[in-house]
């Protein structure tokens, strides 16, 4: 298997990798290393190995240069501006030492050379002047950098005449970065000789599509697999530039062809990637759905207390909020609502509690006069999760419209469910049908205050009849990463019929499929 990112905290591609390994296949899962060298880990009955990636093709050339014309005074970009200011941090630091000695030396009746004392002060004085020009040449190299960030018309030109020229080759000017993970990845996949890679996402699909080919040259065949996460169209960019999502996309559409099998997140996104890309058949869809081993079982280390840990009473209504804080979230929804619900408060297990979005809502709260009402929780262990949250009132999902969120359900769908909790969740297209279906919760309109009250009232006056939408035969059990590894095992198995038979550590032949074995390489 292949990712583009270090493994730990992508629970999808960690879950694939295990279940896979378990149902007899031989998994290799290749990740990006952080800083310094690779390592490798078992993953369950799975091999973990993080490669070392260099990336100086993800920067742009106008990155190494000066900007002499737009700001002669900043620093080169070559590190020298962080140099600088931490020897004058440490310049800064010795003369406080300095006058330390000296003053402690006269308290005990020393006599220091006459020249002490004055140039102590002189060197004082000149390292305050020293630290502001360092200040000035790093806030004027910021400056030049945030001027130039590849979104002007110049840039948009740029983008619009490779993609004239090149057609979907034209990543390879508006993103060669992409480069960087097949010169970090492709000649370790060459040596595995892998059966089957499974590429999750769009960066690992070229990666698995140049291997594939260059396995055919000496008569090695290789089945592809593309895991697409999310609808790259409609991904918010993660560079501030012209240039990332029409060179992404175009990467996505000239290796699509290569992939012998594809499976994605949901339904929605599974229809609009065949309409998207003209697939031969439908991607199988896997959701993101916890594993039995991270619900709880008798024995586990019990979860901490939502409630207490907000000071909170048995009967005192509690919203919660699971994931990524970010604006797209809409998190600002459940704060701003909490003057209409006197009686409850919003708990939020967010990735970074210190994020400058996070202390936005807090400043919010506060305005409002509900801060002690607005309570910031950090992430428990993932098998702590769904034990964790089962002890709030109601899940909320507040996501805006936007391409990505009206086609997911995403992973804190799941785990609310099995936490039992009543949801309220933002119109979005594909989480707003599953709640009304299934009857679990209630749907308000994205965005809007008044009818997220409306809908949390709703819920709190009558929480036991939406936990019993979870009493529904087969509904929890469908949504167990057990039963979407069945539909994993089973395009694996379709792709190589022809491979010897797999030993499955419990001596039963994986569920819904052939016994084989095979290396599948990520």
């Amino acid at each position: 298997m292949l990712v583009d990112n270090g493994v730990n905290g992508d629970s999808r591609v960690q879950k694939a990798a295990r279940s896979a390994a378990a149902a007899g296949w031989e998994v290799i899962l290749l990740g990006k290393a952080p800083a310094g060298g690779g390592r490798s880990w078992r993953l369950g009955d799975a091999e973990v190995r993080l490669l070392p990636m260099p990336e100086p093709l993800a920067k742009r050339r106008h990155e190494f240069r000066r900007a002499w014309l737009r700001a002669p005074l900043a620093y080169p970009p070559t590190g020298i501006g962080a140099h600088r200011t931490q020897a004058v941090k440490a310049w800064r630091a010795d003369l406080r030492f300095r006058r330390a000695t000296l003053t402690v030396a006269a308290r005990d009746g020393a006599r220091p050379s006459p020249l002490a004392w004055p140039t102590l002060r002189f060197e004082e004085k000149l390292s305050g002047l020293v630290r502001r020009w360092v200040s000035l040449r790093n806030r004027e190299l910021s400056r030049a950098r945030r001027n130039r960030k590849l979104a002007g018309p110049w840039d948009r030109a740029y983008t619009l005449f490779w993609q004239q020229v090149q057609g979907d080759g034209a990543w390879r000017r508006l993103e060669p970065g992409l480069w960087d993970y097949e010169l970090a990845y492709g000649a370790t996949v060459d040596e595995l000789q892998p059966d089957l890679i499974h590429a999750n996402d769009f960066r690992m699909l070229g990666v698995a599509a140049r291997a594939k080919v260059r396995a055919a040259v000496t008569g090695r065949r290789i089945a592809v697999v593309w895991d697409a996460h999310e609808y790259l169209p409609g991904v918010q960019p993660w560079r501030d530039n012209a240039r990332w999502l029409p060179g992404n996309t175009a990467h996505e559409r000239e290796f699509v062809p290569y992939a012998d099998a594809a499976m994605t997140v949901s339904g929605g996104l599974a229809d609009l990637l065949r309409t998207e890309h003209q697939l031969a058949e439908r991607p199988a869809v896997v959701l993101n759905a916890p594993a039995l081993d991270e619900l709880p079982a008798a024995g586990d280390e019990p979860a901490p207390d939502i409630r207490a840990l907000c000071g909170l009473g048995p009967d005192e209504p509690l919203l919660v909020y699971s994931g990524v804080a970010a604006a797209r979230r809409g998190l600002d929804v459940m704060v701003e609502a909490l003057p209409q619900l006197p009686e409850a408060h919003a708990a939020f297990v967010v990735n970074r509690p210190d994020s400058a979005y996070v202390k936005s809502l807090r400043r919010k709260a506060e305005e409002l006069g509900v801060a002690g009402r607005v309570h910031v929780l950090p992430y428990v262990p993932h098998h702590q999760v769904v034990p964790f949250l089962s002890g709030a009132q109601v899940g909320v999902i507040p996501i805006h419209h936007w391409p990505n969120h009206e086609i997911a359900l995403i992973t804190k769908f799941f785990e609310y469910s099995h936490a039992r909790l009543p949801l309220v969740v933002s119109d979005v297209k594909t989480m707003s049908e599953t709640v009304r279906q299934t009857g679990q919760g209630e749907v308000f309109t994205a965005e809007d205050v008044a009818d997220f009250v409306r809908a949390v009232r709703e819920v709190l006056a009558d929480p036991a009849r939406y936990r019993a939408a979870y009493d529904r035969a087969g509904l929890l059990e469908g949504w167990t990463w057990e039963a979407q590894a069945e539909v994993l095992d089973g395009v694996y198995a379709r792709l190589l019929p022809d491979a010897p038979a797999r030993s499955v550590p419990d001596g039963d032949p994986a569920p819904g499929a052939a016994p084989t074995s095979v290396g599948v390489g990520a």
